[in-house]
């Protein structure tokens, strides 16, 4: 009798599990990359696979939009040879994402599929793309640096294990060879990177120059080129983050850079914008800006696991430092970088403008001794700055302001400090050993003038 229960148990079981839901429906409407179908009872996010009636090839779609009896799909490739007689068929699953060891060293796409020619990884695990938010309690606090070997950075804008920051820049101003520099050098165990609307070239450049074959071994690169759909764009951002999430979870600390948020942004827009939301400032939908937070605090520091420090691009149009997105993603950061278009025309690289950048969390990271030095060192540069004006006129009379005589004879040696070739590598000790010795030097400077 006992095992009759039980068979009965394990068969209600089973069909509790089986799936009653229409999952074959029809094309309806095909308007540009958007796709309607109609006799699907599915959900937002899953994935669908559509079927060309005079047959070929069989395109995986995503539900973006629910509409009564509609459904709103985006595909993840070309439509073409689709017919309103195309066959859709539910897969009755959401996207997930396939995370693992054998990652590391290898080029793939949104979808985690191989774009450097070799076997797809083995062993792997599949993880939800999309995660419960983080309890704040089970938040470690960020005090450890993490050293990127890039001395402006670690001397003046110090992030830590877990932290958050964007580098907000606009084209043509170093920001794919700063990235490179910090991926190579970075003291970081896993180096996770999204290349998200970027041109083709400039994926194959990146991994080339700036990466490099030994940066290569302890990264994983996951890239969505310009040509791509947005629905893929979009997607190689959660993929990103949910294989970083993985190897967190392993003990690992791991640097996240994704390249560029801002067409993160530009690929929500567009699906938003396709599936009938209303247009906010500069064309953004609400979607957008309800996307963003909840992707960046993803990255962080947990208790009992390792860290991931986010490292977000935010691409500055036309300079413009208060446009929609940069000044949504400076209100949800730890921080940020500025690259500047006049200090990269100077032949100053990299262009780091240190007067507007800044870490929030620069003063858990530094020694009361560093803090001390740094202050000085910013009072002089931005004393400097204020009267750059008059100093290139000839205008500034030499002996009425002491700090500033000082100042530009040490010029030279504080665009030292702050110049960096991508093949050098400072280490923390290093750095921290020239700002000693300039702020040594203008002491003595400012005493001697004064």
């Amino acid at each position: 009798m006992a095992v009759w229960q039980a068979l009965e148990q394990r068969v209600l079981t089973q069909l509790a599990q089986v799936n009653l839901c229409r999952r074959i429906g029809r094309l309806s409407s095909i308007q540009g990359m958007v796709l309607q179908a109609t006799g699907l009872d599915v959900r937002l996010g899953e994935l669908v696979d559509i079927r060309p009636a005079r047959g070929g090839r069989v395109i995986t779609a995503e539900v973006v939009g629910l509409r009564s009896e509609h459904t709103l799909l985006m595909p993840y490739g070309p439509v073409d040879g689709l017919s309103l007689a195309s066959e859709v068929r539910a897969r009755g699953e959401a996207y997930s994402v396939p995370v693992g060891e054998s990652l590391l060293g290898r080029i793939l796409d949104a979808t985690c599929e191989p774009l450097d020619d070799l076997p797809a990884p083995l062993g792997l695990v599949r993880m939800p793309r999309f995660v419960a938010p983080i309890n704040p309690l089970h938040r470690s606090p960020i005090t450890t640096p993490l050293v990127t070997g890039v001395k402006a950075v670690d001397v003046f804008i110090p992030l830590g294990r877990g932290q958050r920051i964007g580098i907000f820049a606009g084209s043509g101003v170093g920001k794919s060879t700063l990235l490179g520099m910090m991926s190579q050098y970075a003291e970081a165990d896993v180096i996770v990177i999204a290349l998200i609307g970027e041109r083709g070239r400039e994926v194959g450049d990146f991994i080339r120059e700036s990466l490099g074959p030994e940066g290569l071994k302890k990264a994983v690169i996951i890239a969505a080129a310009a040509e791509q759909p947005a629905v893929l764009r979009r997607q190689a951002a959660y993929t990103a983050t949910t294989i970083a999430e993985w190897f967190r979870a392993q003990g690992k600390h791991v640097l996240l850079i994704m390249d560029s948020i801002t067409r993160f942004a530009l690929a929500q827009r567009e699906i938003g914008l396709s599936t009938g939301e209303p247009m906010g400032s500069r064309g953004y939908t609400p979607s957008v800006f309800a996307l963003l937070p909840p992707l960046m605090e993803r990255a962080g520091a947990l208790n009992g696991q390792g860290s991931i420090t986010g490292v977000y691009t935010v691409l500055v149009e036309g300079d413009d430092m208060n446009e929609p997105v940069a000044d949504h993603m400076r209100a949800i950061l730890d921080g940020h970088i500025v690259l500047s278009r006049s200090v990269a025309a100077r032949g100053h690289w990299p262009a780091i403008d240190v007067l507007h950048s800044i870490s929030r969390l620069a003063g858990a990271l530094r020694t009361s001794e560093q803090k001390t030095q740094v202050e000085r060192l910013r009072s002089a540069l931005g004393s400097y700055q204020n009267s750059v004006d008059l100093i290139e006129l000839g205008a500034y009379e030499k002996g009425s302001q002491p700090l500033l005589d000082t100042m530009i004879e040490l010029k030279p040696e504080f665009d030292a400090l702050l110049q960096q070739t991508p093949q050098e590598h400072f280490s923390s000790p290093a750095a921290w050993q020239s700002v000693r010795q300039l702020t040594q030097r203008l002491a003595k400077g400012v005493v001697h003038a004064g």
